[in-house]
This record gives structure tokens, sequence and C-alpha cells, in this order.
């Protein structure tokens, strides 16, 4: 029986050199708003017929995205590796709107706030868009799977 959905989800911390409070929180509500509903279901049709639950390893290697896709037992089904060079300006622009939205909780009035979180959300709609766009022929994914993923991707990309 199928079970397109993710049921674990790690991010390679070795990638990941700091973070903020702010983006800590990020990725505890992606995460656990990506297991709590999602829809994740590989192309590949394996020789078994596995067809989920599924747990994922992401990580970020020399400009690729890795998605390391396990079985509910963990093991190893297969990695898809995606070129993020379409990604650079997406995840450079979600920054820049997540630091102004953040600024702007914190001492601006409600309707700059508003303002400032529908440019956030614009800009991740975009984005998971195009990871939608991206892993097409390779996974099917729903578009608030996609938006969560995003989010991870963007933690995989802090630097400090």
């Amino acid at each position: 029986m199928a079970d397109p959905r993710i049921i674990d989800v790690t991010l390679d911390e070795r990638t990941i050199l700091w973070r903020s409070a702010d983006v800590e929180q990020e990725r505890r509500i992606a995460i656990f708003d990506l297991l709590e509903e999602n829809h994740f279901a590989p192309q590949r049709r394996y020789p078994d017929g596995y067809a989920g639950p599924y747990r994922l390893a992401l990580s970020v290697q020399e400009g690729r995205l890795g998605i390391e896709i396990r079985r509910e037992d963990g093991s190893h089904l297969e990695t898809i590796i995606l070129g993020l060079a379409r990604f650079r300006r997406p995840v450079r622009d979600y920054f820049a709107i997540c630091d102004s939205y953040y600024q702007a909780i914190r001492s601006a009035t409600p309707q700059q706030i508003e303002t400032v979180d529908m440019a956030r959300r614009a800009t991740h709609n975009e984005a998971a868009e195009l990871l939608m766009e991206r892993l097409e022929g390779k996974i099917d994914v729903d578009f608030d799977t996609a938006r969560r993923l995003f989010t991870l991707l963007c933690v995989l990309h802090i630097k400090g």
C-alpha cells in the first residue's frame, strides 16, 4: 500500500555553521509542519514496489542539494541531487526579507509587519514553485511540502 509521505527529516549539521534563534525557530516549525502533513512521492519505481513512508536527509555540498531518501526502516532507496545555481537568488532574497521581517516584528507597526510578511510569503511561494519545477519527474510534492523543504534548504545555506 502506498504511503507517499515523509516521516522523518534530518539536516546535515556539518553544513550549518551558525543559526540565530529566529532561524532555529523557522527550522523547528518547518520540520514539525512537514512531518504533520506532506505529500512526497519519488517518481522512480523501486523493484520491490516500495512506496513510502520516507525518511529524508538533506545536505548541501559543492553547490548541490542532496536529498537522501530512505525507507521507513532506514535502508537507503536513492539520493536525488539538484544543482542549486537557480536557487541562489531566491535564497538570498528570502534571507533579506526574513531579516526585515524579524526586525519588523520587534519594532514596527502592525501594518508594517503585515506588509513585510506579505512580501516574505510571496518570495517563499515563488521559491517553492521553483523547487517543485526542479523536482518534476524526480519527486512529486505538493505546494506546502515544497515550501517547507525550501525553508530547510535555506537553513542549510547559513554560513555564519
